[in-house]
């Protein structure tokens, strides 16, 4: 860490300079002693990467921030916060803590947690702002973390733990591939405490995790705003049973959906005629990862379009259900929009043999921000278009 970035007249240009061009101010010579242009820029850009996924941190005065990439690999407060409240009893070890937000936030449920870091300036980095944050029950060690719980002596009532993908590895779909290896360690984990969190990337196979784990009692499915953000894994000591499955959207209202799997196969109906319906549901991306497109459909009491279209219809408006909900307002033929001039709104493509970028530009469609446009297929094999207007967003 250079503190002299947490000079007062370097705070004051970093805040007066968040709009600025950040490459210009690179290339430039720096105007302070002992901070390099690169130093600025870098907190710039960081502190810039952080006003909507770190607000508590962007709106404090003297944080530190670390470079760019530790600012997009960080969970979200959003994400962090639902995180905290699945962690139980007074102790809590991180084991992969970097910049800190999931160490803060379970400062805030947790009495004593220890935050592991083996890259020392990031923990150095995360142990000053915690003080700037009034996060004083958080202990941190420059250390790597598997190594940290393999010899220490205390117990712990909950393990964190959010393993990276392995330098040289594209997509990852198994957890052995991360690091570090969970898998390899899980006994190790076990025996250091009664519940181990386990987070991973939303690609994550569900069913190749659960090949790999023992003992998973939960499975928490999170997105923010249709963008599933993760996946978290949550372990209780001997747990036998179906895990419990929870795709929740955190948006400006939590809405949560929760079951097991031997629950998801239930029979649904189907609709050809769309003129018998007022509204089309389009589930959040959590509920679609989640694999429950039966259930769905029962739950919420819609029908379904067709066996592999993820699309909903109802005569009821149901604003609790986790995704976004339009009112129809008729239904269209390629012939129609080759006909149409002047033609607005958003694409929608779900089961149709086209791209969105590829139907926009064939039709010439201007974007609306409350108008669509869905292409799709209804359950005897017709390819439809539909017009429709939003009346829930994500």
């Amino acid at each position: 860490m250079n503190y002299k970035l947490l000079a007062k007249a370097i705070q004051e240009y970093i805040d007066a300079n968040l709009n600025a061009d950040i490459n210009q101010i690179a290339l430039a010579r720096s105007k302070f002693e002992g901070v390099s242009a690169a130093e600025l820029a870098g907190q710039l850009l960081s502190k810039k990467k952080s006003e909507k996924k770190l607000p508590s941190w962007f709106q404090a005065s003297d944080i530190y921030y670390p470079p760019p990439l530790s600012i997009e690999q960080t969970s979200s407060e959003i994400t962090a916060q639902y995180k905290s409240k699945l962690a139980v009893g007074d102790v809590l070890i991180d084991l992969t803590g970097g910049f800190g937000v999931d160490a803060y936030y379970f400062s805030k449920q947790i009495r004593k947690v220890t935050h592991c870091e083996i890259n020392q300036e990031l923990s150095a980095i995360a142990a000053h702002n915690a003080k700037i944050l009034r996060a004083e029950n958080i202990h941190f060690e420059a250390v790597d973390g598997m190594a940290f719980v393999r010899n220490a002596n205390e117990q712990y009532d909950t393990v964190y733990i959010d393993p990276a993908r392995r330098a040289g590895k594209g997509k990852v779909f198994m957890l052995k591939d991360c690091t570090p290896d969970v898998t390899a360690n899980l006994d190790l984990l076990l025996q250091k405490a009664g519940r181990i969190i386990i987070k991973t990337a939303p690609l994550l196979d569900i069913t190749a995790g659960l090949t790999e784990l023992k003992f998973v009692s939960e499975i928490h499915i999170v997105s923010v705003k249709n963008e599933c953000k993760e996946l978290l894994w949550i372990l209780d000591q001997d747990f036998s049973g179906e895990p419990k499955i929870t795709a929740v959207a955190l948006n400006e209202k939590e809405k949560v959906f929760c079951f097991k799997k031997s629950e998801s196969d239930v029979n649904v109906s189907f609709s050809d005629n769309l003129a018998s319906f007022k509204y089309l549901y389009e589930p959040d991306a959590a509920l679609l990862k989640s694999g429950a497109f039966n259930l769905i459909a029962a739950s919420y009491q819609l029908a379904k379009l067709h066996p592999q279209t993820q699309l909903y219809a109802s005569n009821i408006i149901n604003s609790d259900f986790p995704g976004r909900i339009f009112e129809l307002e008729g239904q269209l033929t390629a012939a129609d929009l080759k006909k149409t001039g002047n033609l607005t709104g958003n694409v929608i493509v779900r089961n149709y043999p086209a791209k969105a970028e590829e139907l926009v530009k064939k039709y010439k469609i201007k974007s609306n921000h409350n108008q669509f446009l869905i292409f799709t297929k209804i359950a005897n094999g017709e390819n439809v278009i539909l017009k429709a207007s939003i009346i829930q967003h994500y």
